[in-house]
């Protein structure tokens, strides 16, 4: 009876997760797949195995984990890109026109769900649905980077089932598989030059303007998972674990419309005729795919219990970011999109601890260095104004009995002073400037063992 409920319990959480939205981390990697880990900014994530979640960071951790566990919450990022103009140009290599774009970051919820169930003393199952990407920067249109990018956002949703093995008392495995669908929403404008008096023969000015380009695209696929627990002594543990890279091919549409190429040339005083530019655009819907190689990445956790009220935790994590060169982006019948993006791969290092005030409180706080993938001002793209940054974190957690408890957590983002000076394109001209950037997170989760 206790096994159904729970079953039903978890699929209508999983329901919920039905409008995941994206928000901005590391690069565009989501650590927030829980809200009890924030407090502690993520650090001792794959050897904590403090709640039903532990399934995602390191599937062996479950095997800390006795009973049935269900565990569920959202957190709440909200991050700030304010974009200043110092010297871009437009594709015509004169001064750029338009505004700074105004903050292109905004709030976006990650809702996660996670279950485990130890079948037996040596075996344990597992669940988690979350959202291990997304991004999103929506600029002010016309603004002066606008050609860059106007919104560029990308959503996840991955659902990951797992099964560990405890081999002895102090060693356990664990492997999962995941299914992960990526959805992509790409705009910016697209300028079209105008043609001066006589040149191609023309006797009258032909005017340009801007259109505007939006690619929606989706797709699908597999990846695994796999991880090890180790309790070295009786007060301390590490976990080391790995998730695969995704290889994702995305199909969708392309729609350019016009913005503002004149459909009509006035030739005398009440007197037009049709603009011939408007002729050679191409306006409408265009089929579009991309394919996009998702990275993999690896946490070492270590958690020392230093006595009955302090517990210290530390993460070193490795992300392949280099398996993203660029986003093409295959239109038919009109020319390709292309980011050329150059992306790194970053390491992150997190320290935290918690500290157990009563049987009902135990108060958390962490700290991180967070690597971006982006490394020089020349590639460093308006849809991903990226930086290094440092966490701060602080958190609660309130356990209602020694079965049911609900953990609230916030951390602080420090960006790195972030310049810009893209002129990686010739049809968008050159973006040049500098971000003021930061991100503030909040989260909260509830976590029952049956």
């Amino acid at each position: 009876m206790k096994l159904h409920h729970s079953i039903k319990t978890l699929s209508a959480l999983i329901i919920g997760l039905g409008g995941i939205g994206a928000a901005h981390a590391a690069g565009f990697q989501l650590l927030e797949q829980n809200g009890s880990g924030l407090g502690n900014a993520y650090a001792g994530s794959a050897a904590i195995g403090e709640n039903a979640s532990a399934n995602y960071f390191n599937p062996a951790s479950i095997t800390l984990l006795p009973g049935m566990n269900v565990s569920a919450g959202v957190v709440g990022i909200k991050p700030s890109f304010k974009f200043s103009n110092g010297g871009s140009t437009s594709p015509l290599g004169t001064p750029a026109t338009g505004g700074n774009g105004g903050d292109a970051g905004s709030w976006a919820a990650v809702p996660n769900a996670h279950f485990t169930w130890e079948v037996n003393p040596r075996w344990w199952l597992g669940l988690s649905v979350g959202a291990p990407f997304g991004l999103m920067t929506d600029y002010e249109k016309g603004w002066a980077g606008r050609y860059h990018s106007e919104k560029f956002s990308i959503e996840s949703i991955n659902i990951n089932p797992s099964i560990a093995f405890k081999a002895t008392d102090t060693l356990s495995i664990g492997v999962g598989v995941n299914w992960m669908q990526l959805d992509a929403d790409y705009r910016k404008a697209q300028f079209v030059p105008g043609i001066p008096t006589g040149a191609m023969g023309n006797p009258i000015p032909l005017p340009g303007g801007d259109l505007s380009a939006k690619v929606k695209a989706k797709g699908d696929a597999w990846g695994w998972n796999a991880g090890i627990l180790w309790q070295a002594t009786p007060d301390t543990r590490f976990g080391l674990s790995y998730r695969s890279k995704v290889k994702i091919n995305a199909d969708g549409t392309t729609t350019v419309d016009n913005r503002s190429v004149p459909s009509s040339i006035p030739v005398a005083p009440g007197m037009s005729i049709p603009n011939p530019v408007m002729a050679r655009l191409p306006l409408g819907g265009h089929d579009a795919e991309t394919t996009v190689e998702l990275p993999d990445s690896a946490i070492f956790s270590v958690v020392h219990q230093l006595n009955d009220r302090w517990t210290l935790l530390g993460d070193v994590a490795w992300t392949g970011w280099s398996s993203i060169p660029e986003l093409k982006i295959q239109n038919a019948g009109i020319p390709d999109s292309r980011l050329d993006l150059r992306f790194k791969d970053a390491w992150r290092v997190s320290l935290g601890a918690s500290y157990r005030h009563s049987d009902s409180w135990t108060f958390k706080g962490g700290v991180a260095w967070d690597q971006s993938p982006v490394r020089d001002d020349a590639y460093r793209p308006s849809s991903l104004p990226d930086n290094d940054r440092y966490w701060v974190s602080l958190g609660a957690q309130y356990s209602f009995s020694k079965n049911t408890a609900i953990d609230v957590g916030y951390a602080h983002l420090f960006v790195k002073s972030t310049s810009v000076n893209n002129a990686s394109s010739k049809e968008a001209g050159v973006l040049k400037g500098d971000y003021k950037s930061s991100a503030d997170v909040v989260g909260v989760q509830f976590s029952h063992r049956f």
